[in-house]
């Protein structure tokens, strides 16, 4: 009995900031590999928002940890999607994961990178992180050209850091700009779907 009260103290002194990393970072992880693997989840504002939390409570390990949650939690999300784009593509009836990213890679940006990804290879990755919608057109092509998933993860490992520090630094920005985190928050989110939504609306207006 004593033992389960002295147990019950313990937790009561954990801090709430403590409280909040140990379900925040999970959440983090989670959220990051299913919007990699079901490109609707905007994960881009997720480790912003992360970022300006992380610069709030001035820890110096936080930030490392956004970092490091989030780019392992791309790089999981994108091999899991190309071996199952890979599946798709071995199976005589393909599958849904291969349908989805084909429904998702208009033919003029599918014929981009599949030029960007003849002239530069699997660097290419890289940019195509950093490019909104830019990601899985690349990644079909990488499939359509049978590219074996060793190379993918080769290209794909310094996409995913970088993708995560861009981010990171937009949440830093927008966390050192307001007072407040919720402000950060906000701010960050805000410029993340800027950026994502600035070159669908430039295109659409000069087409």
């Amino acid at each position: 009995m004593s033992a389960g009260l002295r147990a019950l103290e313990l937790a009561a002194q954990v801090p709430p900031e403590s409280t909040q990393q140990a379900v925040g970072y999970p959440s983090l992880f989670l959220l990051v590999v299913i919007g990699a693997l079901v490109p609707v989840v905007p994960t881009g504002a997720l480790v912003s928002s992360a970022a300006v939390v992380a610069f709030h409570h001035s820890a110096p390990l936080s930030l490392l940890f956004v970092f490091l949650v989030a780019s392992s939690a791309a790089f999981l999300g994108d091999v899991g999607l190309y071996c199952l784009g890979q599946r798709g593509l071995r199976s005589k009836n393909g599958s849904r994961w291969l349908r989805a990213l084909r429904d998702r890679a208009p033919e003029e940006r599918l014929a981009q990178a599949q030029e960007k990804l003849d002239a530069h290879g699997v660097t290419v990755l890289v940019l195509s992180r950093l490019v909104p919608a830019g990601r899985i057109p690349v990644m079909l092509a990488c499939l359509l050209a049978k590219l074996p998933l060793r190379r993918f993860v080769r290209g794909n490992a310094p996409a995913c850091l970088a993708w995560a520090a861009t981010y990171q630094v937009i949440g830093v920005l927008g966390g050192s700009l307001f007072p407040e985190p919720w402000q950060g928050v906000v701010a960050a989110v805000g410029l993340t779907l800027l950026v994502g939504v600035a070159p669908a609306v430039w295109r659409r207006v000069f087409r």
